[in-house]
């Protein structure tokens, strides 16, 4: 894969480089409606959407950072995006451009004063992995073997700007005002400034990997202050494959099982025992074994769950809640579904639309094992995720609804499910919330 040599950090290059991708996409169509003016109209469409998400791409893995890191989610969502689309944005989960050596060179001599090879016993020149915030290099001292994370110049200082950019296209693309926006810009703002920062994520790895000791089937490896920095983390090299290559193996479902399980076990006591949740869960931050454990990596984002909002947030997995009106509508209040200033029709809308919503949601947790690998289950889902996003009902009476806090918890979960769906694993979604 080719390597960058730079990257637009300013605000102007930044701003440049999506205005000209979006000239590009302009081409795109033009040739689209050309061609399926005299030929196969989905044929057509079909090399629209590859053409789009090979520029679109482009221009965000050139852009790094928080630009790529929406692709990088935008990726999760099966239900949204054209194939193509998901196809090619799931490479910002690990496979994006990486930097080129001499800046990775010139990033240690800013922070240590050496060189990587003055540092390490040995270090790979050529990136291992590398994201949307960062890339690994393989490394030895002392004869351990170690994943060395670079952080991209510029990441940090260009958040704020890049979802200055990003915003008005996501309220356009889902209908949303400023005011209905702002504090879920906020949150993820605040969320992608702590993804940058190494130090913090240094800090809640060994917290969060030292308070995990009794789970079983889960690894996370030994983390190095004296070797890190605020945009260099060391830790120790855990060996494993990434899902897609998991699957490929073509293991038992036994094993896939046992490898949900694990899953669902980490994050049911992160949850209800540490209240922080590892909130980028997507597959290129787990590694599977021939044994079905797990080494779990990056905990740069991590959701700290208010303890009154968690008391509260988790009633909507109890019976005596989701199956009584008027406890559930008093809930609905404190978590901002509904407002005391909506129509009396907006409330009795939006009261019915979160319940129904609720009831599919919150299934696995309702009975004593669920099989992820039903696709009913998750075509109901999107169906219903689909519906709202069209629905004029939903944008007239404010579509942005509920607590900032919902935000990177639901990210979660809905990426737990999804790898979890992606295994077909059977799992015990049994949890220790205390009803």
């Amino acid at each position: 894969m080719k390597e960058q040599n730079k990257i637009p950090t300013s605000k102007v290059k930044r701003a440049a480089k999506l205005i000209s991708t979006g000239a590009k996409l302009g081409g795109n169509y033009v040739k689209y409606y050309a061609k399926s003016a005299v030929g196969d109209k989905d044929e057509a469409k079909e090399q629209l959407d590859k053409d789009n998400a090979e520029d679109i791409y482009n221009s965000l893995s050139e852009l790094k950072g928080s630009a790529l890191k929406v692709a990088q989610i935008m990726s999760m969502d099966k239900n949204t995006l054209p194939k193509a689309m998901i196809d090619k944005f799931s490479l910002a989960q690990y496979s994006a451009p990486p930097l080129s050596y001499p800046l990775v060179v010139k990033t240690f001599r800013q922070l240590f004063s050496k060189t990587p090879t003055e540092l390490f016993d040995s270090f790979s020149k050529n990136a291992v992995n590398a994201a949307s915030i960062g890339q690994v290099h393989l490394a030895e001292k002392n004869g351990k073997k170690l994943a060395v994370k670079v952080q991209y110049p510029g990441v940090a200082e260009s958040v704020h700007s890049d979802l200055k950019m990003v915003k008005p296209i996501a309220m356009k693309m889902l209908g949303l005002k400023e005011k209905e926006v702002k504090r879920y810009f906020e949150e993820v703002e605040s969320k992608l400034l702590e993804e940058t920062d190494y130090e913090l994520e240094l800090k809640q790895s060994i917290e969060i990997s030292e308070a995990s000791k009794s789970l079983q089937g889960i690894k996370f490896p030994k983390y190095y202050p004296e070797l890190s920095a605020k945009r260099i983390l060391t830790m120790d090299w855990l060996d494993g494959m990434h899902l897609d290559q998991f699957l490929k193996t073509n293991p038992s479902q036994e094993l896939r099982n046992k490898a949900g399980q694990h899953l669902w076990d980490m994050y049911d006591f992160h949850v209800n025992n540490l209240k922080a949740i590892h909130a980028d869960p997507h597959p290129g931050n787990f590694l599977f074994d021939e044994q079905g454990d797990i080494g779990v990596l990056d905990f740069g984002c991590v959701k700290h769950i208010p303890e009154e909002f968690y008391q509260n947030y988790f009633q909507l997995i109890n019976p005596a809640y989701f199956n009584n009106d008027e406890k559930l509508r008093k809930l609905f209040y404190y978590l901002e579904f509904l407002y005391e200033d909506d129509t009396e029709e907006a409330k009795t809308f939006f009261f019915n639309i979160f319940k129904e919503s609720l009831h599919l949601l919150i299934y696995p947790f309702t009975v004593a094992s669920f099989d992820f690998s039903d696709e009913e289950y998750f075509n109901k889902i999107y169906a219903k995720g689909e519906e709202l996003s069209k629905s004029k009902d939903v944008r007239k009476n404010g579509a942005a609804r509920g607590s900032r806090h919902i935000l990177y918890i639901n990210r979660a979960y809905f990426g737990l499910f999804s790898i979890l769906h992606e295994l077909k694993a059977t799992v015990n979604t049994k949890t220790s919330f205390q009803f």
